[in-house]
């Protein structure tokens, strides 16, 4: 399914947060947002397996939105380490709901720190899907999540230990999709970690 691109501009805790979302041609199913890895380290809406998983929803019919947080690209305020990047996810949410309707089964997904943000925020906003890839557990305080939670790890992983997402994931009894010989960065794995979310949702009605 085809999906056009526009940019957009939402007003956040710290100042106005920049995006890009992907609007399908079709009415939208569902609603999505993507969150990106770590500022610090480089992380942007435009990395690679943030794109990936962007370019993913909107191929199944979703509303889907990647942004930058507070203090990357054109996006006001500074990094905060979880709290204000937190606030940034959930304002952008809220304005996809304004925007496409509050009906709509809301999608949250993340990438490395952006798995972090994404499975904080879903504490607040309850969305019907979460969607973790290369979540970073250990180097934060990963809170527990659904246990239908779709979570995603390289096998190794040199960022994200695959043994810390096991001992965050094992006391909730938490399936784990492990890609064999797989980085951190999913490294010629993208069409895999595609497929996977694709087939996650396979006979489910978004």
């Amino acid at each position: 399914m085809a999906a056009a691109l526009q940019k957009f501009s939402v007003a956040g805790a710290a100042g106005h947060l920049e995006g890009i979302v992907h609007v399908p041609d079709d009415i939208p199913c569902a609603i999505a947002v993507v969150a990106h890895p770590l500022p610090t380290m480089g992380g942007t809406m435009e990395n690679k397996v943030a794109v990936i998983l962007a370019k993913t929803f909107a191929e199944l019919g979703c509303a889907t939105l990647r942004f930058n947080f507070r203090g990357v690209g054109a996006s006001e305020g500074e990094f905060t380490g979880g709290d204000g990047e937190e606030q940034d996810l959930i304002a952008v949410a809220r304005y996809a709901q304004e925007q496409f309707g509050e009906e709509l089964p809301l999608i949250l997904s993340g990438f490395s720190f952006g798995g972090y943000i994404a499975a904080r925020a879903a504490q607040t906003l309850k969305p019907q899907h979460l969607i973790l890839a290369g979540p970073a557990v250990g180097r934060f305080a990963m809170p527990a999540v659904s246990p239908d939670t779709l979570v995603i790890h390289g096998e190794h992983d040199d960022v994200v230990p695959l043994a810390d997402a096991f001992e965050w994931a094992r006391p909730q009894h938490l399936a784990i999709v492990v890609l064999p010989q797989a980085d951190h960065y999913f490294h010629g794995r993208l069409t895999q970690l595609r497929d996977i979310v694709r087939k996650h949702f396979t006979g489910v009605v978004l």
